[in-house]
């Protein structure tokens, strides 16, 4: 079910609030955006900007919202409701959205626009479930490359734009950000070479209900791999059973009560992330008390087994969908 404006939780940073554009917005974002240093950046924009013309952008962005199109977010400061610019995503396709950002020029120098769209990458990753990010520049736009290329995005090739605020076509940089960029940065990227590396003990559990559907849980924004789908469970600390970690992960993530009688060993998987080498039993559960409930912001998906491999997962995970599906 796409976010409506109505129920879209801001999202927070340190010191910003990005929050949907409503109508009330309509006389400062007209005010910070009919500025040639500003407009001359976006090429969807004309210069000058008739108010009119932006009216009728804020009611589509509340519609883009409501059907899960578009996000275009006002960005404002945590504690305060003046818009200083807006940051957005456009769905290109089921897999990828594009990013785009504007920041008034009083507000520039202060890293407005790099705080603000860094956010906007963990909402894309971590809740849309996108596997790749866009985003173009004016060729002259130095400023933009900076923000993109602090958050790992990519240059790809160079084109032309329209650009109604020049009048016409102009050159731009386009960039990407991938899934694989984003677990490379946090070490989780595939490892090229055969190098020592530590070895982490995760303990996994495949939770199978009357019906024979398995919990996958998501992880949320913020975390390593946000929004992959992956079997609950968590680290092995040391001295610890994985049957007792898994015990106490479910308690903490799920809130149920497991027994170690009703954790049956089904499988483990061994991969080679690029910083450290994974093992990870996989235990099968049938029986435990309570409701599962998520307490760590993922969302939870009770799957039937054919539909497994419709859900992307950390790469450790993925071999052991194909030996449960065969097995359920």
């Amino acid at each position: 079910m796409p976010d409506t404006a109505a129920a879209f939780a801001p999202l927070l940073t340190e010191r910003l609030r990005l929050r949907p554009v409503t109508a009330d917005d309509l006389a400062p974002l007209h005010r910070l955006i009919n500025d040639w240093e500003v407009a001359r950046m976006l090429g969807a924009v004309p210069f000058p900007y008739p108010r009119e013309d932006l009216a009728l952008w804020i009611a589509r962005a509340g519609e883009d919202l409501a059907a899960g199109r578009a996000w275009h977010l006002v960005i404002t400061g945590r504690e305060e409701e003046h818009p200083v610019g807006v940051v957005g995503l456009t769905r290109e396709d089921e897999r990828t959205a594009r990013l785009g950002y504007w920041v008034g020029r009083r507000y520039w120098g202060h890293g407005v626009a790099t705080e603000a769209a860094g956010r906007m990458v963990q909402f894309a990753f971590g809740r849309l479930g996108v596997d790749a990010l866009t985003a173009y520049v004016a060729d002259d736009n130095e400023a933009s490359a900076r923000v993109l290329a602090r958050h790992g995005f990519r240059f790809t090739h160079e084109a032309e734009h329209d650009f109604r605020s020049r009048g016409g076509a102009f050159p731009v940089r386009w960039f990407r950000l991938t899934r694989a960029d984003m677990m490379k940065a946090s070490g989780h990227g595939t490892a090229t070479a055969d190098a020592p590396r530590l070895i982490v003990l995760v303990a996994a559990v495949a939770l199978i209900d009357l019906d024979g559907r398995v919990l996958l849980a998501r992880r949320p924004e913020g975390k390593a791999l946000a929004g992959l789908w992956e079997f609950p469970g968590g680290k092995v600390a040391e001295g610890e059973t994985p049957e007792a970690a898994l015990i106490r992960e479910l308690k903490e993530e799920l809130g149920i009560d497991v027994s170690a009688a009703c954790l049956a060993p089904f499988a483990f998987a061994s991969h080679a992330y690029e910083a450290f080498h994974l093992l990870m039993p996989l235990y099968l559960c049938r029986r435990w008390q309570g409701e599962p409930t998520p307490r760590e912001g993922q969302q939870l998906a009770w799957v039937r087994p054919q539909k497994l491999a419709d859900y992307p997962m950390p790469p450790a995970d993925v071999p052991l969908v194909a030996q449960l599906r065969d097995f359920l």
